[in-house]
């Protein structure tokens, strides 16, 4: 049995910890995910340097696997409550538990696959794109189409 701090054995827990995964903007307020996880991949040498790896290590990494996969490392949209919205957020695991969790950078959907930012989605029809833009269309007068007034 594992001890707790004061010497006295306790029971170990059969339940599973959830990650912990918390707002960049709120550290106090946990976040939500269940959504699909992009994993990001690896294509040079140079960003497993970025990561920590040796130099003449990274250059054989690459050489052995040219798209590496990293599992402790994905992009995944994460609901905040005290934020009131859904962000894409960058998350690398640490442990099964521990999590850093910040907000995406647009250049970090590069090293997704199957994902390319600049195309628009063709399951999307130009209609449905077109009106999803005119959020930002301004009027004659200056002022946006919802604005009030």
């Amino acid at each position: 049995m594992a001890q707790s701090q004061d010497g006295d054995p306790k029971p170990r827990s059969r339940r599973p910890q959830r990650r912990q995964l918390f707002c960049p903007a709120h550290p106090e307020q946990r976040i939500e995910g269940n959504g699909k996880k992009y994993f990001l991949h690896l294509l040079n040498a140079e960003q497993l340097q970025a990561r920590g790896m040796p130099d003449k290590k990274a250059r054989l990494v690459i050489q052995a696997y040219p798209v590496l996969v990293l599992s402790n490392e994905w992009l995944e949209e994460l609901f905040c409550p005290a934020c009131g919205t859904s962000c894409w957020c960058h998350v690398t695991r640490h442990d099964r538990v521990e999590h850093t969790v910040r907000w995406a950078p647009r250049d970090l959907w590069e090293q997704v696959a199957h994902v390319d930012p600049i195309v628009a989605n063709p399951s999307v029809s130009e209609y449905s794109r077109r009106e999803a833009s005119r959020l930002n269309q301004k009027r004659r007068d200056g002022k946006r189409f919802f604005d009030a007034g």
